[in-house]
């Protein structure tokens, strides 16, 4: 065990090491290069932190603030890491800020800025800045609560860099990134993630390694030519122009790295502004690329962890976000569900997360089916207006949107006005579907067998949802209920309909013409209304009557297994 005396020379000793690293002029330029100036920094923290002397914290203060602006004044020509460096000279100014009076918030952002920005992509730099992140997480989230949400993007293009290997680190550092200026953007930067691994390898064939100043220096020598093209938009309503056949590349279907496209992706802050690279023609160039070539192993981790990180997103949004930045986003949600990385397995683990939320979030606010009516009869519209290529993507959407109409009730009862419009939107469903033999889908004749009896199927399955909706919406808001019972009259006497849909709507038919068990039955789960032969389902498991009305449901034709009448169930009126 080291005594006073061993500490105290082993203090002077460091000291004088940061005082001659100082003055010497070969490290001038590069004051990271000296092996040993990071095993004294951290020596000194060290002993600071153990002894708790005031004094040592005083002495030891000048010469470390001076090296950590050497450090970042030099970062522009070093060839050395200066990020375990820099991070250990910020852990000091954390811990010992309030002795020395000593700001830690600019020194921060600087290193973010100045650092970060070209050693992201190093894996030692990458996870002990997420180490240093969560171990001051708290003190982070009380002091410097903007930080991560405005370097969000750069912390993005860490995770996106490293992968599967920092995974869980970044999930500890997640839910900080989410503030009212960022989590609106932070959505579908999460969702971008794999074209953000694109980018960056983009890159990183184009300039060589991104540990350096590469990215940096693009957007640098870009900035002027943005600006006047930016102002060239903004005055004479021209589009910046697409570079990417210009690129200049050997790689088929490429774009320019200095392309606006690519630096909105490659940004390192957030700057509030709303993404547009999705309707870009170099993201189509982009997105082409990459599916005509192999993935690559950062890619395919990138695929693996968007989903997870989606899921942790909506979980803390549902948890902690305000209704009004929750309404915010639902539509948002649904602009990209039919819009993003092109690969089979991550696109149905992101729109089943997608679809969750959206769920969860109406369940948890049904006012929010009325607030969205705009959005809501749009997606509806072009379940039967898209092209083939998308049907099925916006029949999966229109499916959980016409269940969320009819289990809240386009919003409750004192939403009769929004009800009545959604209820239209939903009978256009159907007569569409009645007027052609395909819902949404071009007449010209499929050519494979397969694909057309699977967009019949998940075009049955839609109108089933549909036919439902409305039932339970009539049940909901009884001034539509004769509108309700001409819709289903029509799906049931239809000769084109599906069977189960048929069948559906012959029940529902059924079922409105006994009010009692039709509200039971159909009626919100998160309204009870209470009545003569209304079941509160909630009771169902300790009056061992829930199964009643079901037979109707299970399709099941005949008189119902049961060996009493209803009227021992239900009280006499």
């Amino acid at each position: 065990m080291a005594t006073t005396g061993d500490k105290e020379g082993d203090w002077d000793f460091h000291l004088r090491s940061l005082s001659a690293n100082a003055r010497d002029s070969s490290a001038a330029s590069d004051p990271a290069s000296d092996p040993y100036l990071l095993q004294s920094v951290r020596k000194i923290y060290e002993i600071c932190k153990e002894g708790g002397s005031e004094e040592l914290v005083a002495r030891a203060y000048p010469q470390i603030n001076k090296l950590f602006h050497r450090c970042i004044t030099a970062l522009p020509q070093s060839q050395t890491s200066n990020g375990l460096l820099l991070l250990t000279i910020l852990q000091f100014f954390l811990d010992f800020g309030e002795v020395v009076l000593h700001d830690a918030d600019p020194s921060l952002r600087t290193f973010f800025r100045s650092c970060l920005s070209r050693e992201f992509s190093d894996p030692v730099v990458a996870e002990a800045t997420l180490d240093f992140l969560n171990m001051n997480m708290k003190k982070l989230l009380i002091s410097f609560p903007t930080l991560l949400p405005q370097f969000f993007p750069l912390l993005l293009k860490l995770i996106a860099w490293n992968g599967e290997r920092l995974e869980k680190s970044f999930l500890m550092i997640l839910p900080a990134m989410m503030s009212a200026g960022s989590f609106l953007l932070l959505f579908p930067s999460l969702l971008d993630l794999p074209i953000l691994v694109v980018a960056l390898e983009k890159v990183e064939r184009s300039s060589g390694t991104l540990v350096g100043s590469s990215i940096a220096s693009i957007q640098k020598s870009t900035a002027p030519e943005m600006l006047l093209a930016l102002m060239d938009e903004a005055y004479t309503g021209s589009a910046i122009e697409d570079r990417g056949a210009d690129s200049g590349s050997d790689d088929n279907n490429t774009i320019d790295v200095a392309d606006p496209v690519f630096l909105d992706l490659l940004k390192d802050e957030n700057d509030g502004l709303a993404l547009r690279h999705w309707t870009s023609p170099s993201m189509v160039s982009l997105l082409q690329a990459a599916i005509n070539t192999s993935q690559s192993d950062r890619l395919r981790q990138a695929l693996h962890m968007t989903p997870r990180f989606l899921a942790l997103y909506f979980t803390t949004a549902l948890r902690d976000v305000n209704d009004s930045m929750l309404c915010a986003l639902l539509p948002l949600l649904m602009s990209r569900y039919d819009t993003m990385f092109p690969d089979k397995v991550f696109s149905f683990e992101v729109r089943k997360r997608l679809s969750d939320f959206m769920l969860a979030a109406f369940q948890q606010s049904p006012d929010f089916i009325a607030l969205l009516k705009k959005p809501i009869t749009d997606r509806l519209g072009e379940a039967y207006d898209s092209p083939a290529k998308k049907y099925l993507v916006q029949a999966e959407l229109a499916l959980h949107l016409c269940w969320a109409i009819g289990e809240h009730g386009a919003g409750g009862i004192t939403h009769k006005d929004v009800a009545r419009e959604l209820f239209e939107s939903l009978e256009l469903l159907l007569y569409e579907n009645l007027s052609s033999s395909r819902l949404g889908l071009s007449q010209e004749s499929a050519v494979d067998s397969n694909i057309a009896a699977f967009r019949k199927s998940s075009q049955a399955r839609l109108l089933c949802f549909v036919v439902t909706a409305i039932a339970k919406l009539a049940t909901c808001h009884n001034e539509l209920l004769p509108r309700a019972r001409v819709s289903l009259a029509k799906v049931a006497r239809s000769q084109n309909s599906d069977r189960r849909v048929w069948r559906r709507a012959s029940d529902y038919l059924g079922l409105m013409s006994e009010p009692a068990i039709c509200l039971s039955v159909l009626g919100s789960s998160t309204r009870h209304v209470n009545g003569p032969g209304i079941v509160n389902w909630s009771e169902g498991g300790s009056k061992m009557i829930a199964h009643i009305p079901f037979y109707i449901l299970n399709e099941q034709e005949g008189p119902p297994f049961h060996d009493f009448s209803f009227f021992d169930v239900f009280p006499r009126v």
